[in-house]
C-alpha cells in the first residue's frame, strides 16, 4: 500500500458542498483499507485482481457497523451508492432534497436484496 497525502488538499464543489481531496491510496491485489469515523467501526475497500470490493457485504457487515447502503440518482440521471450512518436518515433526506436526488432503493437488508428479484445463489 502507498499513501500520498495532499499537503494542500484539492478543493472542489459538488452541488452546494465543498469537497477536500486529502490523499490518494494505492493498493495492490488483496490489500484492504478501512475508513473510520469518530468512535465508530469503519467501512472496508478491498483491491482484487479484477477490480474492487467497494463495500463490505451490504446486508451483513456494513449494517453491523451502523451503515445503510442506498442506491440514489441525481436529476441528471447519474446513479450513486451512498452509505448512510444509521440514525442520520433525517440529515440524509435533507441532503437528498437540497441536491435534488432520490433514493432508488435501499440495499441494506435481506428483504431489500430479495426485492430485487434475484434468487440466492445466482
Amino acid at each position: 500500500m502507498r499513501i500520498t497525502r495532499h499537503e494542500t488538499p484539492r478543493r472542489y464543489a459538488v452541488g452546494r458542498v465543498e469537497i477536500s481531496d486529502c490523499a490518494a491510496i494505492e493498493l495492490v491485489t488483496d490489500e484492504q483499507v478501512t475508513f473510520l469515523t469518530e468512535g465508530r467501526a469503519g467501512y472496508d475497500v478491498t483491491r482484487k485482481s479484477w477490480g474492487w470490493y467497494a463495500t463490505p457485504s451490504l446486508n451483513g457487515r456494513l449494517a453491523d457497523h451502523g451503515l445503510r447502503a442506498a442506491l440514489v440518482r441525481n436529476e441528471a440521471g447519474r446513479a450513486y451508492l451512498l452509505l448512510v450512518d444509521t440514525g442520520q436518515e433525517p440529515a440524509f433526506e435533507a441532503y437528498l432534497a437540497a441536491e435534488k436526488m432520490q433514493v432508488l432503493t435501499w440495499l441494506d437488508s435481506d428483504g431489500a436484496i430479495a426485492a430485487l428479484g434475484v434468487p440466492k445463489g445466482n
